[in-house]
């Protein structure tokens, strides 16, 4: 009877820490989603893969929900051909629902704040990164997939053993960049514009988003799991 009594109980813990990653890869998809609709409206620079987001959404006239989706299907096509341990229940909510997240927020926020003074946007700007790493946060220590963006390094760094991640992070976020840039250019996009999608805020997410993901890490998404 005891051993039945542990077994259960081993069981409902088990449920209990796999519904708390559910929750957590659902909060950290939205919370992410609401800050890359920060970061828009700020317009002082977005992070890596959504400038090249901006860049395609400058030339392909579709919503950026809807966009987001199959760029993301295109890269959910090479993790599933070269390596599918990369996919899982985070990775689709991302897939699903990320773009849609950002492209309301964004305009629930020029709503809401119609004008903006660059000390305004600065404080959106720095909202806006701590709440995407906290959203990283949880989103990494839940560990149910991560996104398709993330796949692709990780399954490259991984074949090329002598290549670390870390490099190939940059390579593909200098490529993102540069791309986006090409693409607002050719969507038409004055230099003025560009900033507000390459600026200031890519820079930031570049050199401060790993530390401040630890941070959060540490302090709240592991006691939050555990």
């Amino acid at each position: 009877m005891n051993d039945k009594n542990h077994f259960r109980k081993t069981n409902d813990s088990v449920d209990s820490k796999l519904k708390k990653r559910i929750l957590m890869s659902a909060i950290g998809v939205f919370i992410c989603g609401i800050s890359v609709g920060m970061f828009k409206r700020a317009a002082l620079g977005v992070d890596p893969f959504q400038s090249l987001m901006s860049g395609l959404n400058a030339v392909i006239p579709i919503s950026f929900g809807t966009l987001y989706v199959i760029a993301n299907l295109c890269l959910l096509l090479f993790a599933l051909i070269f390596d599918r341990r990369k996919i899982g229940l985070a990775t689709l909510i991302n897939l699903l629902f990320f773009g849609y997240i950002a492209e309301y927020t964004l305009k629930l926020l020029e709503k809401l704040l119609p004008s903006l003074s660059m000390p305004g946007r600065l404080v959106l700007l720095i909202i806006a990164v701590v709440i995407m790493c906290l959203a990283s946060a949880f989103y990494f220590t839940a560990d149910l997939g991560v996104s398709t963006y993330d796949a692709v390094s990780l399954i490259i760094s991984e074949r090329q053993s002598r290549v670390a991640f870390k490099y190939c992070r940059i390579i593909s976020d200098l490529i993102c960049v540069l791309l986006g840039f090409v693409l607002c250019r050719a969507g038409g996009f004055t230099l003025t514009q560009i900033g507000g999608e390459i600026g200031i805020g890519t820079i930031i997410t570049a050199f401060f988003m790993g530390p401040l993901i630890a941070f959060f890490n540490e302090h709240v998404a592991k006691p939050f799991l555990g």
